[in-house]
């Protein structure tokens, strides 16, 4: 049916990867591609023999003109950034140059400041509705099956959303004294920058790490989790009807937070360049050096995550409240692609909504977040691909 050019050779790219291979009918042929070239050879290694044709390149994905003559080479249906954030633009002038579908999973932030917002992304609306070409925004776990989440509890349960709120527990065990999931970078901005949550359609900002609260998680246990900002709240405040509040938590271990209070005290999880040795370097990202590499935590990682949404809201006239969440088990992710639940979760989402652009059911030009398509053939296609969904409409709520 199609040819995919996947850009990126870590830990959510690997499950890609797999995951593609698996769905064969739909993924005919794919090219990996990344910096590294012996990253995607070893992944394809590791493929080959199966049905879908695999490729590999080498491509600086900072570079447009290197990416336009990548496409223009290998002539994909979609390209699927599961690289960086810093990429997305990049990534996204290469496909508007070559007329391709675009799909990633995070959105942009420039390296230099840790501030990610949809509005850079969200200016190409135009372009890519008149160059008649798809990109589809945030299509990992969250944001991505958080927003499928909203669209179909909206779709099916609600006439109006009031409340949003979105819990990311991960109870795995990895035996480090400290390491983050994935990109320690990106992991490390995301929990050391100011909180913030939408209430009656105004940002409201805390200081980091300030709003705890202890959530007792289906299959897993109670846990402490805290207040983040986080992506999809900006999209999902423009596209869910009746929003009065969204907030996003994430579940932290005492150690792991010591940790980084400590790193932060020092000075390690800067981004401001410093001098050593004559050198500019730059603490976050010398640290990340240092930190076990998220894609070798697999192995390791025993215990699972839950990551869901519960919906507060109206429906003909009446309160409504629902719960729909995933539970993922780290060593039954690891026996089946090779890697952790976290790149799981959001290596799988990322093949649902290429094959979904690929068969037509979520393809019309101009640049999406996934709650803007149709989210019924997504949710079937969660429990068929690994990720099945449970759903209560009696949850403990967040206060």
């Amino acid at each position: 049916m199609g040819r995919a050019l996947i850009i990126g050779a870590g830990g959510v790219a690997s499950v890609v990867v797999h995951k593609c291979c698996q769905n064969a009918e739909v993924f005919e042929e794919i090219c990996i591609a990344s910096r590294t070239k012996s990253k995607c050879d070893a992944l394809k290694e590791k493929l080959d023999g199966g049905k879908t044709k695999i490729t590999t390149a080498k491509v600086d994905a900072d570079n447009v003109e290197e990416l336009i003559a990548l496409i223009n080479d290998y002539k994909p249906d979609i390209v699927m950034n599961i690289a960086l954030p810093y990429q997305d633009l990049t990534i996204m002038e290469a496909c508007l140059a070559t007329k391709t579908h675009y799909l990633d999973t995070a959105n942009y932030e420039p390296p230099e400041t840790a501030k990610f917002e949809y509005s850079w992304q969200w200016a190409y609306r135009k372009r890519f509705e008149e160059a008649g070409i798809t990109a589809i925004l945030g299509c990992g776990f969250d944001p991505g099956v958080t927003g499928v989440f909203s669209a179909y509890a909206q779709k099916h349960y609600f006439d109006e959303i009031h409340y949003i709120d979105i819990l990311d527990a991960n109870a795995g065990d990895h035996g480090y004294p400290f390491a983050t999931n994935f990109n320690p970078e990106i992991n490390i901005r995301e929990v050391t920058a100011k909180g913030s949550y939408i209430e009656n359609g105004d940002w409201v900002e805390t200081e980091p790490m300030e709003i705890k609260r202890i959530y007792n998680f289906p299959e897993i246990g109670e846990k402490d989790m805290y207040l983040l900002h986080h992506e999809e709240l900006e999209s999902l405040a423009l596209n869910i009807n009746g929003i009065k509040r969204i907030r996003f938590f994430m579940t932290f271990s005492e150690k792991y937070l010591t940790h980084l209070n400590v790193l932060q005290n020092v000075g390690m999880t800067s981004i401001e360049p410093i001098m050593y040795e004559g050198k500019e370097i730059i603490p976050l990202q010398f640290l990340k050096a240092v930190l076990p590499d998220p894609a070798s935590l697999g192995p390791r990682t025993k215990g699972k995550t839950n990551i869901g949404c519960i919906y507060q809201g109206i429906k003909d006239g009446k309160q409504v409240n629902y719960y729909v969440y995933n539970v993922c088990d780290h060593e039954a992710c690891y026996k089946e692609v090779g890697s952790q639940a976290i790149s799981y979760t959001t290596g799988v989402p990322a093949m649902i909504g290429a094959m979904l652009l690929l068969k037509g059911e979520w393809k019309k030009p101009g640049v999406y977040n996934v709650e803007e398509f149709n989210p019924d053939p997504f949710m079937e296609a969660l429990n068929k691909w690994g990720l099945p969904w449970k759903e209560s409409f009696s949850p403990e709520l967040v206060d």
